[in-house]
């Protein structure tokens, strides 16, 4: 039993060690993890973003889609979670740190609708 209660302690010395050495060069493993997942730069829709698109008719060019995704790296660098990108497209609302558009809806549709759940907005 003191066995393995030594074992437990030796685990986490180390990990006290590995946390303290990742602190001082200023980044978690989580952090740099995010970070490295973020800068993939691929914006993906979810099912019921992409059904959303193709039952309202919301065209999808390479440039528009190069223009969300840089709408999503600007509220990235903002420190923002959930967006709403509006454009004359319609209104796309994203999960920023898994780069993940998860609804969508025309302008017609904007116009008597309320946005909640997101912390910022971006305009096209």
């Amino acid at each position: 039993m003191i066995e393995k209660i030594n074992q437990y302690e030796d685990v986490r010395q180390l990990k006290l060690r590995s946390s303290t050495a990742m602190s001082g060069c200023g980044s978690s493993f989580g952090d740099i993890l995010q970070e490295r997942i973020n800068k993939s730069g691929d914006l993906h829709f979810s099912r019921h973003a992409a059904e959303r698109v193709n039952e309202r008719g919301i065209e999808m060019s390479d440039a528009f889609l190069n223009d969300l995704k840089s709408a999503v790296e600007k509220a990235r660098l903002k420190g923002a979670k959930d967006v709403v990108i509006i454009s004359e497209r319609g209104a796309f609302i994203v999960n920023v740190p898994n780069n993940t558009v998860v609804t969508t809806m025309s302008g017609n549709e904007m116009k008597e609708n309320i946005f909640t759940k997101i912390d910022s907005a971006v305009l096209l």
